[in-house]
């Protein structure tokens, strides 16, 4: 049985890019906030609130209050970027423009002020993609509003549904506690840790979150990482018309985009371990085909639609889903998916609402040259819920 080598790597890792993230924001924010008090001086020219020799350019009252309209959108450009960042690239963009229209009234003096509003420009483009209206993160917000559609009312889970299952499975679904619980018809989850494209790249660090449906089966994941230093955005999408993958660098460029029908194969087989999971409940609902194959092991057939896709689920004394493997889910190598078997060894259950799920994990590959993960979790927060609160659109 395949063990979890890394105990603390998943949470030391996400901690750090979180810590990354938070510092390249407070250095911006201080750039504009440095400028915006900056363009206070114009606006006090003007209107002869003091004396300020090195402005020896006379500026107009009007003028003075572009100076001020700068400093304002400047003000609440810091503002939004903290507190409200799908809007600071609009604030950004704005008080950039304006504090260029005064440089351009005052160049001899203020000349050097461009520097900033250029690297000004540079991140308001780049919040327009990572938090705004054109990046992957606002693709899975809009995706995740749809995908909560009024669905059947939901009932309790009871000893006698879990009667035709396996009775390992039977008892798991104890052990996570589902008995007595409304089957449910979704999940959100939050997780953080590190990930790679294969064994031999380096470890990026990353947050992702997670929101699945399962009447008809959606999944919609969407990740920030760090690669050399610079962030990168990834969305995974699954539902009615397919599957799709897309990573992008700095959130504009893209350096992954996968669709077709062996993607969408494989990742029925992500839908099924989600269930399995984070909420095992959604097992008693599936199209699913089991098989015992000794006191610790089942194998399922899960269907949906065209695609069916097997898969093996391995349990400990306890009744805990300790590991779950497929060889129906390939490898992503080079823009290439070959055939590998992907496992998910899970451990350190804990409370979740009225359940207990696995809180660490691992995905891994059994390359050719050896086994190894490519996805280290730790800190997975699960939310089950039948009828979950729509995310802003």
């Amino acid at each position: 049985m395949q063990q979890i080598t890394a105990k603390n790597g998943g949470l030391w890792h996400g901690l750090r890019f979180a810590f990354q993230a938070h510092m390249v924001r407070l250095l911006f924010g201080f750039l504009l906030l440095v400028h915006a008090v900056i363009h206070l001086m114009g606006f006090a020219k003007a209107f002869g609130l003091a004396s300020l020799p090195q402005l020896a350019i006379p500026i107009s009252r009007s003028m003075g209050l572009v100076w001020l309209g700068a400093t304002a959108f400047l003000l609440a450009s810091v503002f939004t970027l903290f507190v409200a960042p799908r809007w600071f690239w609009t604030m950004a963009i704005l008080g950039g423009a304006m504090s260029q229209v005064a440089i351009f009234a005052s160049w001899g003096d203020a000349r050097f002020g461009t520097i900033a509003n250029v690297i000004i420009l540079v991140g308001a483009v780049y919040g327009s993609f990572a938090w705004g209206p054109m990046g992957l993160r606002a693709e899975y917000e809009r995706l995740t509003h749809q995908a909560w559609v009024p669905a059947k009312e939901a009932r309790l889970i009871t000893e006698e549904d879990l009667s035709p299952l396996p009775k390992l499975v039977q008892s798991y679904l104890r052990f996570t506690g589902v008995v007595g619980t409304l089957r449910p018809r979704g999940f959100r989850s939050r997780m953080r840790g590190r990930i790679r494209g294969s064994a031999n790249d380096p470890w990026m660090p990353f947050e992702a979150e997670q929101q699945n449906s399962f009447d008809p089966p959606k999944r919609y994941f969407f990740l920030t990482a760090t690669r050399g230093g610079l962030p990168l955005d990834g969305l995974h999408a699954y539902g009615e018309s397919g599957a799709s993958m897309r990573i992008r660098l700095l959130s504009l460029f893209p350096i992954v985009s996968e669709q077709g029908a062996e993607l969408t194969r494989g990742e029925t087989v992500t839908v099924f371990n989600d269930m399995c999971i984070m909420a095992p409940g959604a097992l008693l609902d599936a199209s699913v085909q089991w098989t015992e194959l000794d006191d610790r092991s089942v194998e399922a057939t899960f269907t949906n639609g065209s695609n069916k896709v097997t898969s093996v689920l391995q349990f400990d004394t306890r009744g805990a889903l300790v590991n779950f493997w497929s060889d129906d889910r390939p490898a992503l190598s080079e823009g290439k998916l070959l055939p590998q078997r992907w496992s998910t060894p899970i451990r350190d259950y804990t409370a979740q609402g009225p359940y207990r799920l696995a809180s660490r994990g691992e995905a891994r590959y059994a390359a050719p040259t050896g086994e190894y993960a490519y996805i280290e979790l730790e800190g997975i927060e699960v939310s089950v819920d039948p009828a979950p609160t729509k995310p802003r659109p």
